[in-house]
């Protein structure tokens, strides 16, 4: 049963392993579900030849607007969207996820000082403070973080603490962590909530496996939503 009464035009941006999952999921499922491929976008093109039709694959970002896309999905660097978010938008809904780990220090992703930061034993705090200040050197790792600084509006990304942890004990999986505490109460007990997440994934993969899946299922629930302009984090 299609999603939508009229076939939601479906962009992606990125064809690394989540670009591939979503393009092959689109071409197979997307006709019954209502959902159309109308273009894939890749840094390196070549990557595309051979695994996209060639009537899918655009070559200048700056011509997405020709597709009439409805929803464009972002899995490249965050690099893409400093630079096209505000063009993409013009056309289309901007759908931006991506995940933030305790990992093995060969899943991260990290540039600046971070890119030279050592482990100094079998668990090390890599960055431990305001999440405005780690997004920079960790684009790709630090993006559940900066959902949480953009969800929680009274604290923003100066007041929200990111921990980026490296721990050689987790060679399969990335662990996130969530606390949330309140105000004292008259009691001067507080209210917390604590979420702890494991993601299995392959060695040195910046992607979890769950991670491939959720992408698919958050197109198909940013689909379901009355046709509006902005950005979706799921």
């Amino acid at each position: 049963m299609a999603l939508h009464p009229v076939p939601r035009k479906v962009g992606i941006v990125g064809y690394g392993r989540l670009g591939q999952s979503l393009v092959s999921h689109l071409l197979t499922q997307g006709p019954e579900l209502g959902l159309e491929l109308v273009f894939v976008w890749n840094r390196d093109p070549g990557r595309m030849v051979g695994n996209v039709p060639p009537s899918l694959q655009l070559q200048n970002l700056a011509a997405l607007g020709e597709r009439h896309p409805d929803v464009v999905v972002e899995v490249a660097h965050p690099k893409i969207i400093h630079e096209s978010g505000a063009d993409i938008l013009r056309y289309a809904n901007l759908l931006s996820l991506r995940v933030t780990m305790a990992t093995h220090p060969d899943g991260f992703r990290l540039e600046g000082p971070l890119a030279t930061a050592h482990c100094t034993g079998p668990r090390t705090v890599l960055y431990e403070g305001p999440v405005r200040r780690l997004c920079p050197f960790a684009p790709r790792n630090s993006n559940t973080m900066a959902a949480a600084a953009l969800a929680a509006r009274s604290l923003g990304f100066d007041r929200v603490i990111g921990v980026l942890v490296a721990d050689f004990s987790l060679k399969d999986m990335h662990v996130v962590d969530v606390e949330l505490s309140g105000p004292p109460g008259p009691t001067g007990r507080s209210f917390a909530v604590h979420t702890h997440r494991e993601n299995p994934a392959q060695p040195g993969a910046v992607t979890g496996s769950a991670t491939v899946t959720t992408f698919w299922h958050s197109l198909l629930g940013c689909c379901q939503l009355p046709s509006k302009p902005g950005i979706h984090l799921c």
